[in-house]
């Protein structure tokens, strides 16, 4: 009897921590291969941060409390492009910026037909890369999409405008009232979630801090061969990484390089909205194709106005179980042991 019973907590345990490890995937249908690059579209796929109640940086920031799964790539045009295609038939509240078409830099999605039936197309040599000209309100918005179960439908409390951010309308320069949501599912990474994934070293509460998110405390080299183990990253070491048209590589390109979570391009590409707050402006980390390398570092973080839509700004998500998943699994488990308690 006992075996039985700890063969079921074993069997729960190892259920509630995939809970964390899968996540709720945006599965676009894409393959990553060994070498960094895609097979079709890259999917939203998250990777688990544990190691709970860490002691934060000398910085002040990291320390996180529960654990939680963050975005393993940055969110990808081709994944917004999809987000678009389900609540911006009519775009109320912009979600869409021509300048993701029109720009130099920008990650070419583009938006046919006239309002109530606009639709929304990226190539396939851009949908792997990190979407930019995107504001913090735009990725909140993304985040109680998916918060919501990505519907199809117009941009309301139903879609957008309410899940982990209670929205309802609001673009404005400030905002700092809103705050993520108790029971929030999925949203915008806060800074301790996105500083934690970047730069700590894991393996205990108590392991310290790298410099760089490449699991390093020395520069990142810029260049595509990423050696195993690497330490690469998307920036400007006197030159680009990639030059136009692209400028920004498909998420995961450097494949040995990633965080010591399994986080990619947390150094580069672009810069990261999140939650953090200065003043009404709202925080980004992470540097971008044409940053230096002290961009990179986590000592830098970057004070933007949440409305800012620029070639150079993308962000991230956090995701946490539904927690009547948990207590589901926890009550039955409760059930399961009365049960064989009374037939002893």
């Amino acid at each position: 009897m006992r075996r039985m019973i700890a063969v079921v907590l074993a069997a729960c345990m190892l259920l509630s921590l995939s809970v964390f490890a899968t996540a709720d995937v945006f599965n676009m249908g894409g393959t990553r291969n060994p070498d960094g690059s895609w097979t079709g579209l890259a999917s939203l796929e998250t990777v688990t941060v544990g190691d709970p109640g860490n002691v934060s940086d000398s910085t002040g920031y990291g320390s996180v409390s529960y654990t939680y799964n963050i975005g393993k790539y940055e969110v990808t045009a081709g994944q917004y492009a999809a987000f678009l295609n389900a609540v911006a038939k009519v775009d109320t509240y912009g979600l869409y910026n021509v300048y993701m078409w029109n720009s130099a830099y920008g990650c070419k999605i583009e938006r046919t037909g006239t309002s109530g039936n606009y639709s929304y197309s990226v190539a396939s040599d851009w949908a792997n890369r990190p979407v930019n000209y995107v504001s913090f309100w735009d990725a909140c918005r993304f985040a109680n999409w998916l918060h919501n179960g990505q519907p199809t439908g117009s941009q309301d409390l139903t879609t957008t405008e309410d899940g982990a951010y209670y929205l309802n309308g609001y673009t404005g320069s400030d905002g700092r009232w809103i705050q993520r949501k108790a029971g929030w599912r999925w949203a915008v990474t806060s800074e301790d979630e996105w500083y934690k994934a970047a730069y700590y070293k894991g393996g205990g509460t108590n392991a310290g801090y790298w410099s760089y998110p490449t699991q390093s405390d020395t520069i990142p080299s810029n260049q595509l061969v990423d050696l195993d183990p690497g330490n690469n990253a998307t920036y400007c070491n006197n030159a680009y990484t990639i030059g136009s048209p692209y400028w920004r590589t498909e998420v995961g390109t450097h494949e040995n390089s990633e965080s010591a979570y399994g986080t990619f391009d947390q150094g580069g590409n672009v810069w990261e909205w999140n939650e953090g707050l200065e003043s009404a402006s709202r925080s980004s980390r992470g540097g971008q194709f044409g940053s230096i390398s002290k961009d990179l570092q986590s000592l830098r973080r970057s004070i933007n106005d949440p409305r800012s839509e620029n070639g150079l700004i993308g962000f991230r998500v956090s995701y946490v179980p539904e927690p009547s998943s948990i207590i589901a699994l926890l009550g039955g488990l409760a059930g399961l042991l009365g049960v064989r308690r009374r037939r002893v």
